[in-house]
């Protein structure tokens, strides 16, 4: 599974920083520059979703469940070199934008998602499509940060922006986009917190 990740990490050029148990931390624009960070960071993760569902696949056939792999990428400002002793170091990154990483990595788990890319990434690559997930309440930050699955915009856009606007018909409206595909697990978590009172686009994460 790692020696496979691993692969489409290289294939778009990025740095394995370090593999923890089965979780992978993977660097753009470090060490070298590379000004199409968010663009290449985007296809990565959608590559390393690709073979991830098709590994599972292949292993289910022979009787063997994995669990899902979930995908969080941020970008901003981070500690980044060789960290460590006379007798020991490692290539590796530390700081806020890493950690917030991960929490939207973790964030998939709740929301149903395989990926979720903060708007910082969103913004920054070319010809990004995606669906917003909402502005999430991550632990360890004061401010909520707008995310997105990177999926092709549907009639998912219609019910998030009523969702946004604080508008009635965002029940109604996610109520309809389950009922047409029960298997939108995003549009089932928005669904279930309007029937269970909540309002707007803020989600706290625990």
């Amino acid at each position: 599974y790692v020696g496979g990740m691993t692969e489409v990490v290289f294939a778009h050029e990025g740095t394995v920083a370090k593999v923890i148990g089965d979780g992978i931390q993977i660097l753009f624009n470090a060490p070298g520059d590379q000004p199409d960070f968010a663009t290449r960071a985007v296809a990565c993760a959608r590559d390393l979703d690709v073979w991830a569902q098709e590994f599972c696949e292949r292993w289910k056939s022979s009787g063997v469940n994995f669990g899902k792999t979930r995908i969080g990428v941020h970008a901003g400002p981070a500690m980044v070199g060789n960290f460590g002793g006379n007798r020991f170091f490692d290539y590796t990154a530390y700081g806020d934008t890493i950690n917030t990483a991960a929490r939207l990595e973790g964030a998939n788990k709740l929301l149903g998602t395989r990926i979720c890319v903060s708007a910082t990434i969103a913004k920054g690559a070319q010809d990004f499509k995606g669906r917003p997930v909402g502005d999430l309440m991550l632990r360890g930050r004061s401010e909520p940060l707008r995310a997105y699955e990177p999926l092709a915009a549907d009639a998912f856009d219609g019910a998030a922006a009523k969702l946004d606007a604080g508008d009635a018909g965002a029940m109604p409206a996610f109520a309809a986009l389950v009922g047409l595909h029960s298997d939108d697990a995003l549009a089932g978590f928005h669904l279930r917190r309007l029937l269970n009172g909540a309002k707007g686009v803020r989600v706290q994460l625990e």
